[in-house]
């Protein structure tokens, strides 16, 4: 084969890609920590945002251009919740931001799909760039729905005729490139679609749409994927013929960043002769990659990675003094670093933002409702340092069991999943915006319940399986149960079915507080967001309860909200109430 009939067989592509954005359109703070021996530094700063990413996709445009590229941008999922602009904007800012970065795909998440089909239709009205689904099988969706999914012109879901995805070609030099949008076929277990939205198998899905697309002799194929990066190397391995997977869902960063003292994985990790790539979270990061395929699809070389977008301005952190040598040795280290890139904005996109968003957001920030007189760790599950798990999880509870009893409904426990709340609390005052920004951003009704206390047990056990190793299929860790009112002792050591060894409801006695064991027979009524009692990841047994009602007017965000607002500051030390040994040391 002559040099000319190679060059003719190799197809190069620059691809930008993004995922698990969440709202994050300002620039997101980071930490760092660099050891420049024999002192160990922490650097503050701040990273991405989207006039940061439009101002780099710009130029990364144009660089493809000039290398005679065929250019690609690409969004994992995800874009929705996370952020007091999506609390107060709901999908508007995301879709009106999004096009300004303009995209040519983006894949459903599942907190696109949160609040069933209305929302993701109000999307999809609003973005000028194709929303993918390709597994999503709307072929019994209701006729007679006043807001339909169904057949929306910027939608690519399964075709239920060919029991294919629908697909999205692009040029790539003389040949198309085939891009498959494919989400978690689990999606009923931990989002809330309509009762008519259905998911069918991510892998199945998949190999019948490569089989279709090879058999019409377009071999470059890119799966778009909202799996997480586990499932993604799995569906590498099980579908022969995928060229590359632009990931999301697993918020997993890619690639060599040990220097500053964060995750060292590859970029471009390759399965099944899949490269697979994912650009971590909150639009912290921008992936870019140059790729050059063969004829037939295979990616014979992928160079770039992650790349945050820093300030040019940083604040140094040690045990001892920090001196003016210790800036000039730190910023070394970050303009020696090949991942890092520097503040450029896109002024008409951070004009958007400062004009059209922020001042509403600028309100929420200015209202104090208390005082932290101590950070509150947030962690999903316990651990060594953290023996019975996340210290804010717990107030939440308590905070939904007593405001629920000030409307008058007389609860004897609350239970909330892990993954309901996002982040730590830090010491000081705390204002609204940090509360429905950051630390319970999911405005989630919530829902008493009347429950025999043998499903209170299985539900405990099914919740904490689901979010550990203990379970044969787990759900995340963010299924793991915290409460007030209810104590529980698991042993994941004992036998499925016996490893809630103790359960117990606070009862008061002649005024005092006293712990009681649940009977197995007896009912006990408990408060619960929307989205547990609709026993997803895990807590299924909350199905049996003989009753479910709306807390009319209380929200989850909302009940912390008035909480802290009547106790002004969280200075009392709370009981443990989670008690976990695993079948491992913690």
């Amino acid at each position: 084969m002559t040099t000319q009939q190679t060059k003719l067989e190799q197809y190069k592509l620059k691809l930008a890609h993004i995922n698990d954005t969440h709202s994050h359109f300002d620039a997101s703070r980071i930490q760092f920590t660099i050891d420049t021996q024999p002192k160990e530094l922490t650097l503050y700063s701040h990273t991405g945002g989207y006039a940061r990413i439009a101002y780099q996709l710009k130029q990364a445009r144009a660089a493809a251009k000039d290398n005679q590229q065929s250019f690609l941008f690409l969004h994992g999922g995800d874009s929705f919740q996370g952020t007091l602009y999506f609390n107060e904007f709901k999908g508007k800012a995301n879709s009106d931001l999004l096009n300004m970065l303009q995209p040519d795909a983006m894949v459903l998440g599942n907190h696109e799909i949160d609040a069933g089909s209305e929302p993701v239709v109000d999307f999809l009205n609003d973005i000028r760039f194709p929303l993918m689904a390709g597994n999503m099988d709307l072929s019994q969706e209701c006729q007679q729905k006043k807001v339909r999914l169904g057949g929306h012109r910027n939608l690519l879901d399964f075709d239920p005729v060919s029991q294919t995805a629908k697909v999205l070609l692009k040029p790539l030099q003389d040949r198309q490139v085939a891009i498959i949008g494919i989400t978690l076929d689990q999606m009923k277990e931990i989002a809330r679609p309509d009762e008519d939205t259905h998911f069918v198998s991510a892998i199945q899905t998949t190999r019948r749409t490569v089989t279709q697309l090879k058999a019409q002799g377009i071999d470059h194929i890119i799966v778009l994927s909202h799996l997480g990066l586990d499932q993604d190397k799995v569906l590498a391995a099980e579908v022969d013929g995928i060229s590359l997977i632009v990931g999301g869902h697993s918020h997993t960063l890619q690639g060599d960043f040990s220097a500053l003292g964060l995750s060292n994985m590859p970029y471009g990790e390759r399965v099944n002769d899949t490269a697979i790539v994912h650009a971590g979270k909150y639009a912290e990061t921008l992936g870019i990659a140059d790729i050059l395929f063969d004829g037939k699809g295979k990616v014979l070389e992928l160079t770039g990675g992650n790349y945050f977008m820093l300030d040019q301005q940083f604040i140094l952190q040690a045990s001892d003094d920090v001196s003016p040598q210790d800036y000039q040795d730190v910023r070394l280290t970050l303009e020696s670093h090949p991942l890092i890139l520097w503040d450029g904005e896109d002024s008409r996109v951070q004009n958007q933002i400062l004009q059209k968003y922020r001042p509403s957001l600028d309100a929420l920030n200015n209202k104090i409702l208390g005082f932290v007189p101590k950070s509150l760790v947030h962690t999903r599950l316990p651990s060594k340092a953290l023996p019975h798990g996340s210290e804010i999880a717990p107030w939440v509870s308590r905070s939904m069991y007593q405001e629920t009893r000030e409307l008058g409904i007389d609860v004897d426990f609350a239970l909330h999943n892990a993954g309901g709340v996002r982040q730590s609390l830090d010491k000081g005052e705390l204002s609204l915006a940090e509360v429905i920004g950051r630390i319970l951003p999911f405005d989630i009704p919530l829902v008493t319940y009347e429950i025999q206390g043998q499903y209170l047990f299985q539900m405990l056990e099914s919740a904490i399986n689901a979010a550990t190793n203990n379970s044969v299929i787990g759900t995340g860790a963010g299924s793991f149960p915290y409460t007030y009112g209810l104590k529980y002792f698991y042993d994941g050591r004992q036998a499925l079915g016996q490893r809630i060894i103790k359960l117990e409801l606070l009862r008061v006695v002649a005024g005092k507080p006293l712990w009681q064991r649940v009977d197995a027979a007896a009912y006990y009524t408990g408060v619960s967001s929307s989205y547990t009692t609709s026993g997803k990841e895990g807590y299924f047994p909350i199905l049996q309860a003989i009753w479910q009602r709306d807390v009319e007017g209380l929200t989850l965000p909302g009940a912390f909200t008035r909480f802290i607002s009547k106790t002004q500051i969280l200075d009392e030390v709370l009981e443990p109430q989670v008690h976990y040994t695993s079948h491992h040391q913690l």
